[in-house]
């Protein structure tokens, strides 16, 4: 869809209309479609709704959502957008989120993050194996890794389900287009997304939506742009440690992994280099590991930051390009920068700052990390290009538990679990 037929299929409205929702615990406030809150009996944290199955709309059922507004839209449901919607709970606010497809569909990942992120976030039920060791090999040796915490392969749709249960926002199935171009934005006004349903309007907007950064105006496209891309397979299978494989003759410029899962083994290869295809060298790393190469799953990945604000827009997660490079891990950043842009949302409807202030300190909060972002795109370009001797003499090296914990630590620390923490806000500016 062309911008000028958005344009002219959306109509622009004022904030000034709209009421002035607290975030508070309020008595009677409207719960999201999963039901009235309840004990968790499977384990999930205490207080929140029981989980329920639910599959797409279809046919009738996916009737027009067009003229829908809420206080604040977020588009993508997954880690990102979900921890958005997690941090605005009780706010007495209409909090409505979209996504092409039903919470916890289409895995793209590994599904593996920090153990203390899925306590922190009170998910510890989605959780299928924490696996305390890595083991990193070259073709000249194998090196183990006993780290300062522990890594945890969970269930997709599980921790989706709790993570949801965890807000108050209302879900739809939606395919986003785009929005109006919103240049002339004024503080106040209401911006206008067009999906596949109708016309949403909110005064909020978060684009959650990944790397393709649909309700930008600047996007990129593979292979011409700061991507790499991963594919997995999951064969049944078992295992102990988080094992990952350096080798230029598996994969040129990037990394083979297993994550064991409780009798599922999700193995795969990613590469920085996108123009480089991995299906091969994902099947030939799992036939080498005895493993049937099944079940496939694969998506591109950022490596570099991106502006976190557009347009009075919010980017969270792979949209603003908050994957961290070399390890290409993204679950927990998007925990963490979602966590930090729910809070600001939550003070503008709480009416402590302006939208515009908002924004200004989200992206702020983002570009601060660049300096972390820069260390791992370094190590990123550097490792492939490294004589496998000395970069396994290297590993043999770091394999002191003081420097093991230094390392990991400092890793750790670039997303902190504690920032889960209520209280923990972003710092002034």
């Amino acid at each position: 869809m062309t911008c000028s037929l958005i344009v002219s299929a959306c109509r622009r409205g004022s904030w000034a209309a709209w009421p002035s929702p607290r975030c508070r615990p309020a008595a009677g406030a409207a719960p999201g479609e999963l039901g009235t809150r309840q004990d968790d009996a499977a384990g999930g944290r205490s207080g929140w709704p029981q989980l329920t199955e639910r599959a797409t709309a279809r046919g009738a059922e996916r009737h027009s959502l067009d003229g829908t507004t809420a206080d604040v839209l977020i588009c993508g449901a997954s880690f990102a957008g979900l921890a958005v919607a997690r941090e605005l709970a009780r706010c007495g606010a209409s909090v409505l989120l979209i996504d092409r497809y039903e919470l916890g569909d289409r895995a793209t990942s590994a599904c593996a993050t920090p153990t203390p992120w899925l306590h922190a976030l009170g998910l510890s039920a989605a959780i299928r194996q924490e696996i305390p060791n890595m083991r990193f090999t070259t073709p000249h040796g194998s090196v183990r890794y006993r780290l300062p915490w522990s890594w945890s392969a969970f269930d997709y749709r599980r921790l989706c389900q709790l993570l949801y249960a965890q807000s108050d926002a209302r879900f739809h199935t939606a395919k986003v287009h785009g929005c109006v171009t919103p240049e002339d934005l004024v503080a106040g006004d209401v911006i206008s997304v067009v999906t596949d349903r109708g016309v949403l309007r909110a005064p909020l907007v978060v684009d959650a939506m990944g790397w393709r950064r649909v309700l930008g105006q600047r996007g990129f496209q593979p292979p011409e742009a700061p991507l790499s891309r991963g594919l997995e397979v999951h064969p049944d299978g078992h295992g102990e440690d988080l094992e990952v494989w350096i080798e230029r003759s598996l994969v040129r410029q990037g990394y083979g992994w297993r994550v064991p899962a409780d009798g599922e083994a999700r193995v795969g290869v990613a590469s920085y280099a996108p123009a480089d295809h991995v299906r091969r060298p994902t099947v030939e790393l799992s036939e080498r590991l005895g493993l049937d190469p099944v079940r496939y799953q694969g998506n591109w990945f950022p490596h570099r930051l991106r502006p976190a604000i557009e347009n009075s827009i919010f980017f969270v997660g792979d949209s603003a390009g908050h994957c961290f490079p070399l390890s290409g891990e993204g679950i927990r950043t998007a925990f963490y920068f979602g966590i930090a842009c729910g809070r600001e949302l939550a003070a503008v409807l709480e009416q402590q700052r302006s939208r515009t202030e908002a924004l200004k300190r989200y992206a702020a909060f983002s570009a601060e990390h660049a300096r972390a972002y820069s260390i791992a795109a370094g190590l990123q370009r550097a490792i492939p290009v490294l004589p496998p001797r000395l970069l396994t003499a290297g590993l043999r090296l770091l394999r002191h538990p003081r420097l093991i914990d230094r390392s990991f630590g400092w890793y750790l620390d670039q997303a902190h679990p504690s920032f889960a923490t209520p209280g923990s806000e972003l710092p002034s500016t």
